[in-house]
């Protein structure tokens, strides 16, 4: 059993790994300029909404454009107001990331880390950022594969399949385990990774898969927490609508996780891209939903966490 779980944590290193590594040539590739997009197109919250969106589809993080977004709050380039429709925005761009990882593209795995290798020998800073990335994409390719593999082999551990049970069974319990281990390893991407592995092996039902993306929802707050702790009150009420939006959004849709499976179990019969279309018709739905009250929202934080200095 320990080797198991040590192989399991091994996965999910590798995974964070190339998370990281591809999401660094990504920034290096276009930092500056995503960060003046932010600046200079946020001006309406429709307009941050979709900033916010393409920044984090571009930098495959919503957690790097979040901490991005309370540094630019707090050195006064945004305004809390405009700091929201970036937040819906993130929220929307987060789900390229876990459509991509759905696709079975085994044999792209070797290929992208091959290629990887080459373009990061290269002087070239374009093709250095791009190796990054191509490199950094095999890795959570390799990382899926084996969570996929050692999900059903955990499932027989009887502690671990009583525990599964218990989570297909209660909704809430797999919001929990959701936000435990998203707010653990700082990456929503990975914790709906890891549901997906067990999904595929039927070990996880796919309302409780949807559970846990949605408590991975509020699990993935804590960066942006993190990242405004000492900052400026503003800064701190980006934190802060970051959260209140969250589970706001996981509250008005927990009854309906089983409309949501029906829906996504409509559009495909794959496990993996039932649980990413789940994951993308609730966070398109939470965002367009709040849209429209975005002064009433910044006024509720505003006056339940203190005016910005």
């Amino acid at each position: 059993m320990g080797e198991l779980f040590s192989l399991f944590a091994v996965y999910i290193t590798i995974f964070l790994f190339g998370m990281t590594v591809m999401r660094t040539g990504l920034v290096n590739l276009s930092e500056d300029r995503l960060k003046m997009t932010l600046m200079k197109m946020t001006s309406s919250p429709f307009k941050g909404m979709l900033v916010g969106t393409l920044v984090t589809a571009i930098l495959q993080s919503s957690s790097a454009v979040m901490v991005m977004t309370v540094g630019l709050v707090a050195a006064g380039y945004l305004t809390f107001k405009q700091s929201i429709g970036v937040i819906l925005g993130t929220n929307i761009g987060t789900c390229f990331t876990t459509e991509i990882i759905a696709f079975n593209i085994t044999s792209a795995v070797f290929p992208l880390l091959i290629l990887g290798v080459i373009l990061l020998n290269s002087r070239k800073h374009i093709a250095y950022c791009l190796g990054c990335a191509s490199f950094g994409l095999g890795c959570i390719f390799v990382a899926m594969q084996g969570l996929e593999k050692l999900a059903y082999p955990i499932a027989s551990i009887p502690s671990a399949y009583n525990f599964l049970q218990l989570t297909n069974e209660h909704n809430l319990i797999a919001i929990g385990v959701g936000a435990a281990l998203s707010a653990l390893i700082q990456s929503s991407t990975a914790t709906t990774a890891i549901a997906m592995g067990f999904m595929n092996d039927q070990v996880l039902a796919l309302p409780a898969g949807i559970g846990i993306i949605l408590g991975a929802n509020i699990g993935t707050c804590l960066t942006a927490f993190l990242a405004s702790v000492g900052a400026s009150r503003p800064a701190k009420l980006v934190a802060f609508a970051h959260i209140w939006l969250n589970i706001i959004g996981v509250l008005v849709f927990f009854p309906f996780i089983g409309w949501l499976g029906s829906v996504s179990a409509s559009l495909t019969t794959l496990p993996n891209l039932q649980l990413a279309h789940a994951g993308t018709i609730f966070n398109i739905i939470s965002s367009l939903a709040v849209l429209p009250f975005v002064a009433i929202f910044s006024k509720f934080i505003t006056s339940l966490h203190g005016r910005p200095a």
